[in-house]
C-alpha cells in the first residue's frame, strides 16, 4: 500500500479539494442535505473552522483551521464521506479493488491538501473556493452560486464560521466550537513558530 505523505501543522490552515470518483456527477448538489448533516456530525465531534467552502456538484473545495495541537483532517474527510454514502446509499461502479474494501464507489479515494503558507496564501485559497463556480460556468457571478461561504463574508476575503450551505440555525455551533468571538482562533501558517 502507499504511504502518502501529507504535512501535518498542529491548529493549522489548509486548502482541501474532494472529488467524486465520476467526474461530471451531480452527486453533492443533488444531495446538498445529506452532505450538510454528514458535515454536522462529523465536525460536531471533531471541531474545525471552515474558512471557506463551495460545494460544486461534482467536488468541493474548503479552507479549514483545525484546533490548537490538531492536525488530523484526514479523519474528518474520512468521516464526512463514509456518512454522505450511507446516508445517500449511492454506488458507482466499483473496481475489484473497491469492491474487496467494501467502498461503493463514489468518492475517489483521497484528497488534495495543501498547507497555508501565509496570509496571501490564505486570501488566493479562499477566493479560489468563492470563483470556482463562475471558473466552471456554473453561474457568472460567485455571489449566485447558493452553495458557497461567500455569502456569510461578502467576498472580503476574511473567514467564515459557518459555511452557508448549512443550515446554520440547527448546525452553527457545530461549526464554531471556538468561542464567541466572531474572529475564531487565529490562524497558524507553515512559517509559524
Amino acid at each position: 500500500m502507499t504511504n502518502y505523505r501529507r504535512m501535518r501543522v498542529p491548529g493549522g490552515s489548509y486548502f482541501f479539494t474532494v472529488n467524486l470518483a465520476l467526474r461530471g456527477a451531480t452527486h453533492l448538489t443533488d444531495h446538498i442535505d445529506a452532505l450538510r448533516r454528514a458535515f454536522a456530525v462529523t465536525l460536531r465531534e471533531r471541531p474545525v473552522r471552515i474558512d471557506a467552502i463551495v460545494v460544486m456538484p461534482d467536488h468541493l473545495h474548503a479552507v479549514w483551521t483545525l484546533p490548537v495541537g490538531d492536525s488530523d483532517y484526514s479523519t474528518r474527510w474520512r468521516l464526512i464521506k463514509s456518512r454522505f454514502v450511507r446516508e445517500t446509499g449511492l454506488v458507482a461502479p466499483r473496481s475489484r479493488s473497491k469492491v474487496a474494501k467494501a467502498e461503493r464507489g463514489i468518492w475517489q479515494r483521497r484528497f488534495w491538501e495543501h498547507t497555508i503558507r501565509g496570509e496571501a496564501d490564505f486570501a488566493a485559497h479562499v477566493a479560489y473556493c468563492w470563483q470556482n463556480p463562475a471558473k466552471h460556468g456554473f453561474v457568472e457571478r460567485a455571489e449566485d452560486w447558493p452553495y458557497s461561504s461567500y455569502h456569510f463574508r461578502g467576498g472580503r476575503g476574511d473567514g467564515c464560521e459557518h459555511p452557508s450551505y448549512v443550515d446554520h440555525r440547527e448546525n452553527f455551533l457545530y461549526f464554531n466550537r471556538f468561542g464567541s468571538s466572531a474572529s475564531g482562533p487565529s490562524r497558524r501558517f507553515l512559517s509559524s513558530p
